[in-house]
């Protein structure tokens, strides 16, 4: 998703010549084998597993902003550890997993890692920050800054008027029925997901605005889902329009200060100083799977929803048929008919949420492929995900 390494290179040099040893071995590692490629999506798994780990300490590579925490922490509690049945620690060897955290009830049941990784550090999410950037429209919502899910993108996004989406409600752009043309090829250098960060805006609007006003409609509004980063990223300027604030500070202000999140987090920013709302939010696992356990109790901060009281039913149920049998897509959760629903990154990172079981799953990974279908990762982690609520199961028979 970030574009420029190229760029960066000179300075990562100039870097190096202030004290090679200075910057750790992380650094060392990175820099002894820098990225020749432009585009995260086509590093090499060497560059992945250290890389995912400092993307908001990459030096001349791509500002981000701060997600402050408060002064006080939500505390994990240890519960007793969950026997899964398996070799835990090949599984995290076998696919390339950085982290896994499971809360059950809200106790930690598991927690581990791999790559050398630790709770200390922050990993990136990928898509996984869709799922938080659509919660805080819900806190828009609930806060009067915006009316109604059933208003026109175009009203609130400067810049969209007489394009497609002033067809578009907030709604369908939520759930990703826009109709609006998009790629989503992540092995092709030259798709919308690939190209739409180095977009320079030629007109004063925020780039990614200038980017999707001219894409052209494809179907017509609601009637097909099609995945499409381009529109979380729609998604962060239209709350930031109508909060008037930063969407990293919002987030700060709506979940992760008051929830005692453990660590400051960060967001990157594009060139024109927006969130990259589609992406991107650098975190420690444990609050990651803090962020779980905050949907799985109702979005509440001291009993108080931040959302409407309607909020994670409509969030986390199917409101879009992706052509998947028992699965679909909600505000920008994929859902499972069975009840459970989840954040996805590429590259394997996930916040997996069970509200029958009470569970949540937090880990992050380096797949060796976007989508995990290389090398059959997606599907050992869904295997996990199942093994994990068999083992709940068996705890109560």
């Amino acid at each position: 998703m970030l574009k420029k390494i190229g760029v960066a290179l000179a300075g990562l040099i100039a870097l190096c010549a202030i004290g090679w040893m200075a910057i750790g071995p992380d650094w060392r590692a990175f820099l002894s084998n820098p990225p020749s490629s432009n585009d995260v999506l086509f590093w090499s798994q060497d560059q992945r597993d250290v890389g995912f780990r400092m993307m908001d300490r990459v030096p001349f590579l791509i500002d981000n902003r701060e997600i402050a925490t408060g002064s006080e922490t939500h505390e994990l509690v240890e519960g007793a550890p969950i026997d899964l049945g398996m070799d835990l620690d090949a599984y995290l060897e076998d696919n390339h997993v950085s982290s896994v955290v499971i809360l059950q009830d809200g106790k930690v049941r598991l927690e581990a890692y791999g790559l050398g990784f630790s709770e200390e550090g922050r990993w990136t999410s990928f898509s996984v920050a869709k799922s938080l950037t659509s919660t805080m429209v819900g806190a828009a919502l609930k806060d009067g800054h915006i009316n109604s899910l059933d208003d026109k993108v175009s009203d609130y996004v400067q810049g969209l008027e007489g394009s497609a989406y002033d067809d578009v409600s907030i709604e369908q752009l939520l759930t990703m029925t826009s109709g609006v043309a998009w790629n989503e090829d992540y092995d092709d250098p030259q798709s919308d997901v690939a190209q739409f960060i180095s977009h320079q805006s030629p007109d004063g609007l925020p780039s990614i605005v200038s980017y999707m006003k001219a894409l052209p409609r494809a179907h017509p509004a609601g009637q097909v889902w099609h995945y499409s980063t381009g529109e979380t990223n729609l998604i962060g300027v239209l709350v930031s329009d109508a909060t008037g604030r930063d969407l990293a500070e919002y987030l700060s202000e709506k979940v992760w200060s008051p929830y005692g999140m453990e660590q400051k987090a960060t967001w990157l920013i594009g060139d024109d100083g927006m969130e990259i709302s589609g992406c991107c939010i650098q975190a420690a696992t444990r609050d990651f799977a803090r962020f779980g356990q905050f949907m799985l109790d109702g979005a509440r901060i001291d009993g108080e929803a931040i959302v409407p009281a309607d909020w994670i039913s409509h969030a986390t149920v199917k409101q879009a048929d992706i052509g998947v049998a028992d699965a679909g897509y909600g505000y920008q959760w994929w859902t499972q008919d069975a009840g459970s629903y989840a954040a996805d990154g590429i590259f394997g990172q996930g916040i997996f949420i069970d509200p029958a079981r009470r569970l949540v799953i937090a880990s992050n990974s380096s797949w060796t492929s976007a989508l995990g279908k290389k090398d059959g990762e997606v599907v050992a982690r869904d295997e996990f995900y199942k093994t994990v609520q068999a083992a709940v199961d068996r705890e109560t028979q």
